[in-house]
C-alpha cells in the first residue's frame, strides 16, 4: 500500500519541492500551510507519517504536535532551524519521532521517512490465517509489550508509545539488567545508518519515564548508568 505523507509548513517553496520529491519516490502527499488547518485534517484522516515545521504562524509545530498527541500517535518528523536546540529537545520530549535541521537534504529526509515507515509496518500474518507471524508478546514483570499490535501495558494499564519509544523500550526490556549504550539504542530506533546525537535518546527516555509514571508514580524500571547508558529492571 502506498504511504501517505502530510507536510505542514508555511513556506510554500518547501511544501512544493518536498511534495514533488516524495511523489517522485512513490508517496502520496497532503500539504498544509498552517497548523490550525492541518490539525483537523490529521485527526480526522491520519496519514502514515507527518512532517512539521516548527516556526509557523497561528499554531506552531510544537503546539500542533501537543494537540495531535492527545488523539493520535502518527509518526512525526520535525523540521527545525539549525540552531534551535531547545525546540528540538522540546519536540522530542513531546513525542516527535525524529527531527531534521534546515537546510536539509531531501535524500536524507526520504531515508528517514522510509526508516520510520518500516518500523510502523504491521507484522505479516501467516497464509493460514492463524496468529500473527513474528515474536509474541514480551513480558517483563509488570511490563507487557506486543510488537505485532504495537501495544504496551504496565500492570495491565495501557501506555501509549510512539514507534521510536516502543523500539527503545523493547530493546531495553529484551535483556533485563544488561546495560545498553546510547549508540545501541540509536541503532535499534534509527536504521539506515542515520546519526542522531545523545540528546535524542535522552529525551526519549525522559518521555518514556513520564508516560509510565502517569499510570504508576513509583515506576523506576528504566535505570540510568551514568557514563554507560541505560538498563531495564524487572524486579
Amino acid at each position: 500500500m502506498t504511504a501517505t505523507i502530510a507536510l505542514v509548513d508555511d513556506d510554500r517553496n518547501i511544501l512544493t519541492s518536498v511534495s514533488i520529491a516524495l511523489q517522485t519516490e512513490g508517496f502520496l502527499t497532503r500539504v498544509y500551510s498552517d497548523g490550525e488547518t492541518a490539525l483537523k485534517a490529521l485527526t480526522d484522516n491520519p496519514p502514515d507519517l507527518a512532517i512539521f515545521d516548527i516556526k509557523m504562524p497561528r499554531m506552531d509545530g510544537l503546539e500542533l504536535l501537543r494537540r495531535l498527541r492527545e488523539k493520535s500517535q502518527v509518526p512525526v518528523i520535525f523540521l527545525t532551524s539549525k540552531d534551535d536546540e531547545l525546540d528540538e529537545a522540546l519536540g522530542l520530549a513531546m513525542g516527535a519521532d525524529d527531527y531534521i535541521a534546515k537546510p536539509f537534504s531531501q535524500r536524507l529526509l526520504i531515508a528517514r521517512i522510509r526508516a520510520i515507515l518500516r518500523r510502523t509496518e504491521p507484522a505479516t500474518a501467516p497464509a493460514d490465517g492463524s496468529e500473527e507471524a513474528g515474536a509474541g508478546p514480551l513480558v517483563r514483570g509488570r511490563l507487557s509489550m506486543d510488537p505485532a499490535r504495537h501495544r504496551t501495558t504496565w500492570a495491565e494499564d495501557p501506555v501509549t508509545l510512539t514507534v521510536t519509544e516502543f523500539l527503545i523500550l523493547e530493546t531495553l526490556a529484551q535483556r533485563p539488567g544488561i546495560v545498553k549504550t546510547r549508540n545501541q539504542l540509536m541503532d535499534a530506533a534509527y536504521q539506515d545508518d542515520i546519526y542522531v546525537d545523545d540528546r535524542t535518546i535522552d529525551s526519549h527516555i525522559k518521555r518514556l519515564r513520564r508516560k509510565f509514571r502517569a499510570v504508576d508514580p513509583t515506576f523506576d524500571a528504566i535505570e540510568t548508568l551514568y557514563g554507560a547508558g541505560y538498563r531495564f529492571s524487572d524486579e
